[in-house]
């Protein structure tokens, strides 16, 4: 099956209603390579080696959470970023990038897909209010002790994760993908027994400490893996036409 790049780029932004979302960078449709689509390569981050992948593939369509173009940064086409665009260019394909749509999504978002990965009952946002809420609030089928969560952790996720351990039983636990460690505080007000996210900061290490929870710091590769997979699949059922996840491992 063939189906035309400006179809595939419209599905996808309305599945994950990407125009209502604010962003650090814009989402959708980054770099248009060639007008028709039959084989997506997804990943999380556009790397280079990810890149150098799709182009062995053969892929129409690269996919992925972490894209180009970040608010702030050196708009300057040079260096890795030069490298990274002519391969795109060069080789005719797409870049197609959700950040915050992808994190907030209810079926293949970030932090549902991880919470299925870990067997977490979800609740619901930690801010209900709030749209851009990313942090969600849950628990587990049965209490667990911080070091035997970490190892149910580690084992899921393929790395070694960073524990606090505070020394209690695990039930009500909130988490959110990739580098959230900042929300801690409000995780804390919430009143879980921990907090998952996928980096740590000096500061996240005292928050966990002297409020009585376990905090785990994941890996920001290793916990949003799997958003990006599920809107590939999904996609790629849409539409039958050929969907490859490709890892590029990330120890950060």
């Amino acid at each position: 099956m063939v189906i035309a790049l400006s179809t595939l780029v419209e599905e996808a932004d309305r599945y994950l209603d990407a125009a209502r979302i604010q962003d650090y960078c814009p989402n959708g449709l980054q770099v248009e390579g060639r007008p028709q689509v039959r084989r997506i390569v997804s990943g999380v981050t556009a790397s280079q080696a990810l890149l150098d992948a799709a182009v062995e593939a053969d892929a129409d369509v690269v996919l992925v959470h972490h894209g180009y173009f970040w608010k702030g940064e050196n708009p300057c086409v040079v260096g890795m970023k030069q490298r990274r665009l002519k391969t795109l260019l060069n080789n005719d394909i797409s870049l197609l990038a959700y950040h915050l749509p992808l994190d907030l999504h209810p079926e293949v978002g970030n932090n549902v897909q991880l919470a299925r990965q870990l067997g977490f009952e979800v609740e619901g946002p930690l801010e209900p209010g709030n749209p851009r809420s990313i942090v969600l609030l849950g628990s587990l089928a049965e209490p667990m002790q911080p070091a035997d969560f970490a190892r149910h952790v580690r084992d899921a996720l393929g790395r070694e994760p960073l524990l606090v351990d505070a020394g209690q039983p695990i039930r009500r636990i909130a988490w959110c993908t990739g580098g959230a460690q900042g929300y801690i505080d409000q995780a804390i007000a919430a009143g879980v027994d921990a907090y998952l996210t996928g980096e740590v900061s000096e500061q996240t290490v005292h928050s966990a400490r002297e409020n009585g929870i376990s905090f785990i710091a994941a890996g920001h590769h290793a916990t949003e893996r799997y958003g990006v997979q599920a809107l590939g699949d999904y996609l790629g059922k849409r539409f039958a036409i050929e969907h490859l996840f490709i890892d590029c491992p990330n120890p950060a």
